[in-house]
């Protein structure tokens, strides 16, 4: 990947795979514009094993993210399962530890919104990736959503919201991503990316 190239961040924390699919279908939507690519990302677990004993390549996915990766990215995809409403735990642990580029203005004017997925239908996805933007709000970034003119938003039985991209995964046996989620993840990488171009 050339250093020099302007990188939409797509950075998340997945435990059972259905967000990380999300985050690939977003990576999928940045690339149908040239001139700019998505760097995917993801965090470790909260645990005693954090930082210093963890390989910084986890056994498999996405590398796990560097503070360098959030401060150098042109726009950012942020990306978690629900946990009672909000982010979890270790996508909160990592923007915790990015006070200094907030001190710094590192990240502002630069786009971002948020992804998730639920096991539940109606388990909070919406309260999610609004308290999702909380931070992208404090270090002064632009937010991104979902236009309705994407027609899937209204044709899904399944996730996704104005706010941001979502998925019904359901309890027990994971459901896949629907062809509407797919869509509306696609398209939300794809305006994501126009707006960096438009403000890098």
């Amino acid at each position: 990947m050339a250093t020099d190239t302007p990188y939409i961040l797509v950075l998340y924390y997945s435990r059972t795979g259905q967000t990380a699919e999300m985050a690939t279908q977003i990576a999928r939507g940045v690339s149908k514009l040239a001139g700019i690519e998505a760097r995917i990302r993801t965090v470790p677990p909260v645990s005693p094993d954090t930082e210093i004993s963890l390989p910084p390549v986890p056994d498999n996915g996405a590398p796990y993210a560097t503070k360098a990766d959030l401060e150098h990215c042109v726009g950012l995809a942020l990306g978690s399962p629900t946990r009672f409403g909000n982010m979890a735990a270790p996508l909160k642990h990592f923007l915790d530890g990015t006070g200094d580029l907030w001190l710094s203005g590192a990240l502002t004017g630069k786009p971002a919104g948020a992804f998730t997925s639920t096991g539940s239908l109606h388990g909070g996805q919406e309260s999610t990736l609004l308290t999702m933007m909380l931070p992208l709000l404090h270090h002064g970034m632009v937010l991104c959503g979902v236009p309705y003119s994407e027609k899937a938003l209204n044709e899904t039985r399944s996730g996704g919201t104005p706010y941001g991209p979502s998925h019904w995964a359901g309890t027990g046996q994971q459901q896949a991503l629907s062809d509407s989620e797919k869509t509306i993840c696609q398209t939300f990488g794809q305006r994501l990316a126009t707006l960096a171009i438009k403000l890098h």
